[in-house]
């Protein structure tokens, strides 16, 4: 059987381990599962998501649901940094949430969220020898099958060293 880490390795060229690891994270992220949201791609530094459009992500107009919007912001910035860095050595905690809305959604919609080794560098793991916990924020853009901006989002996430967390995990 292979691990959590091997699947998402295998998944970055293999379209099979893409499927395998869409639907062990919508088992694994049971509030994410009725959303249907899906990973498209998924690369060392860099992940791109859906959000369909379909009933169970519509708001009270059939447009896409902001909350829904949120949402797979999180989850992109939050997926792609616990993929980049070490998660056995790293915890990632949502400190905040900042969403702009500039287009009504009507369509599929994919967020995108790129970093970089250097910026991990700079921003995570350099702070982290010298500090208890870092807060990064990390800008996702939505858009629509069309190419329409639908939202920009800013989340922060805090990481800090499992080492230094003080409250256990059951």
């Amino acid at each position: 059987m292979f691990s959590p880490e091997e699947i998402l390795q295998k998944a970055k060229t293999s379209a099979f381990y893409l499927g395998l690891l869409n639907w062990s994270l919508s088992r694994m992220i049971p509030f994410n599962k009725p959303h249907g949201f899906k990973i498209l791609s998924v690369e060392d530094y860099r992940l791109k998501t859906l959000m369909p459009y379909k009933r169970s992500n519509f708001n009270h107009i059939k447009g896409l649901h902001a909350c829904g919007l949120a949402t797979i912001s999180e989850f992109t910035t939050g997926f792609l940094l616990l993929s980049s860095l070490d998660m056995k050595k790293y915890r990632i905690i949502m400190q905040r949430l900042e969403m702009d809305y500039h287009y009504q959604g009507k369509m599929d919609a994919t967020a995108e969220f790129t970093i970089s080794k250097e910026w991990l560098e700079e921003q995570v793991i350099k702070p982290l020898q010298s500090q208890e916990a870092v807060v990064v924020p990390c800008e996702v853009k939505i858009h629509d099958a069309k190419g329409n901006h639908l939202t920009t989002g800013k989340v922060f996430w805090q990481i800090k060293d499992w080492a230094r967390v003080k409250t256990k995990v059951s």
